[in-house]
């Protein structure tokens, strides 16, 4: 007798963990607790008659069962999503946007009543993100990471790559003789970072304490605030400069490890809406370029 598949909250509950390979990272992504994630989890495996995971200290690994068993759940969710989509009439003009939130406050946002006039029929749902995700959101269609290369799992292409340098607020006394004895802030997990900076410049690290945040937002606003001075690059303070909240009072800039990137989901091959925000977003990098 064939086997009925398992319940739906399972799977996706497998999903998750294996997104963040971690319990917790799924119940927080599915509003549940974690102890009944870890139950769906065994509920899978029992159902399965195999494990999906290895249970380290500290993480979560996948066993060969569930590395072979999570793009085939992946695939599956993904079809729904077109499924509903096409019934409902919304793959057309609705598509979801990923990218953290530095880039989406700072380059995105004051663009999209631009994007807004040129195609008023396309509906843009837009989630950030602070720290890379392994992998794309469950029925995004577009990403804009900023990262190291991304894995190949989908469509990657390169958008641009930028140069990083301290921004403070305009007139705000530094030189760079002095620029270690002024609180500095950064973004952390980064490889564009202040001791790189300074050593192209000749000069000696002298290991100041950096104040670090998650995200852009909170050291660009730091230093706006006339705090001290942050890292930055073009594409998410070219703006801020450009309307005088910030200025770089140093001409050196670093090329940085990092870059952007535009992942494009199976389904938003399918999309015209997705298509059309990602060439947007193509000409908008590109007239940012030759600016």
């Amino acid at each position: 007798m064939q086997k009925s598949l398992p319940p739906l909250g399972w799977l996706r509950t497998f999903e998750a963990a294996a997104r963040h390979l971690s319990f917790t990272g799924a119940a927080r992504d599915l509003n549940m607790t974690q102890s009944a994630v870890s139950q769906q989890i065994k509920s899978l495996e029992g159902y399965l008659g195999q494990p999906l995971f290895l249970r380290r200290p500290r993480a979560l690994e996948l066993t060969e069962a569930g590395i072979t068993y999570l793009p085939v759940v992946r695939d599956a969710f993904r079809t729904l999503v077109r499924g509903t989509q096409a019934v409902t009439g919304t793959q057309q003009n609705a598509v979801q946007v990923q990218s953290n939130i530095s880039f989406a406050v700072n380059w995105l946002a004051p663009r999209l009543p631009k994007f807004r006039s040129l195609h008023p029929e396309v509906q843009l749902n837009i989630f950030t993100e602070l720290w890379e995700p392994r992998e794309m959101a469950e029925g995004a269609a577009v990403e804009i990471r900023y990262s190291l290369r991304p894995s190949d799992t989908v469509r990657t292409e390169l958008l641009r790559t930028d140069h990083y340098y301290p921004v403070c607020a305009p007139g705000y006394q530094i030189t760079l003789e002095t620029l270690q004895q002024h609180p500095l802030f950064d973004c952390s997990n980064l490889l564009s970072n202040w001791e790189i900076w300074v050593e192209e410049q000749g000069l000696i690290w002298e290991k100041p304490p950096i104040t670090y945040s998650t995200t852009y937002l909170v050291s660009l606003s730091v230093a706006m605030a006339g705090g001290g001075l942050c890292l930055t690059h073009d594409t998410i303070a070219r703006r801020l400069i450009d309307e005088g909240k910030l200025i770089a009072p140093f001409d050196h800039r670093a090329a940085m490890p990092e870059a952007y990137y535009l992942l494009l989901s199976p389904q938003a091959e399918e999309t015209p809406g997705a298509l059309a925000f990602a060439d947007w977003v193509r000409r908008e990098i590109e007239s940012d370029l030759q600016a």
